[in-house]
């Protein structure tokens, strides 16, 4: 019989009010991954669904944090310096203080969120990161890169991107990872199909077996 997995949400206030972080700690974890949402959506995705799945399975907490602009019920998306100073609050939160989550800290998400985590890897002291369908650009706007972003990634990071990603193909990825990042291709669009959940499943399976911890 598997030991139980302990669910809860947590409100954690930030200086763009408050955001949600909904954790699955099991009883004895390896340590933590804290992933966040994209920019046009909350945390439904496959890809996060799966990611947490999957590295619960494998003994380590997982949270996925909704941003304040998320909580608050908005559309769209704060500028990313909202959402850096929102995030970081957060994930210091949940690795401090009466309760807190262990460490190795693995950060990441999808999309947006893979920039925030990137972003703000440095400050966290973050041990690794997880970014699904980083994007790299703009669709139809391969000349302004986010590259300078992606080098932020900690080391080792894993890189899950959809091999027909309009935001930034594997190809196009592939010369801008950083040092310790490694890409794993999945069949898929930046927001990866329903009948992708073998192949993430698979690939995100390899990288928990990886995770520093």
């Amino acid at each position: 019989m598997s030991a139980p997995i302990r669910e809860t949400v947590r409100d954690i206030e930030t200086p763009g009010g408050p955001g949600r972080a909904h954790v699955q700690r099991p009883s004895r974890p390896r340590g933590t991954v804290v992933l966040g949402h994209g920019a046009g959506g909350g945390l439904g995705a496959i890809d996060l669904a799966i990611a947490r799945e999957v590295l619960v399975g494998a003994g380590w907490a997982v949270v996925l944090v909704e941003q304040p602009w998320l909580v608050a019920g908005r559309r769209v998306a704060g500028r990313p310096p909202t959402l850096d100073v929102a995030w970081v609050p957060i994930v210091e939160a949940l690795v401090t203080g009466r309760g807190r989550l262990p460490r190795p800290l693995v950060v990441g998400g999808r999309s947006a969120g893979a920039r925030v985590a990137c972003r703000t890897a440095g400050p966290l002291e973050a041990d690794a990161g997880l970014l699904l369908s980083f994007p790299l650009h703009l669709p139809g706007q391969p000349e302004k890169l986010r590259a300078h972003e992606l080098a932020l990634a900690p080391d080792p990071s894993w890189v899950v991107q959809g091999t027909n990603d309009t935001f930034g193909t594997p190809d196009e990825v592939r010369p801008h990872l950083p040092e310790g990042a490694t890409l794993i291709e999945v069949p898929g669009a930046h927001s990866f199909p329903k009948g992708a959940r073998s192949a993430l499943t698979e690939a995100l399976t390899s990288i928990a077996g990886m995770l520093p911890g």
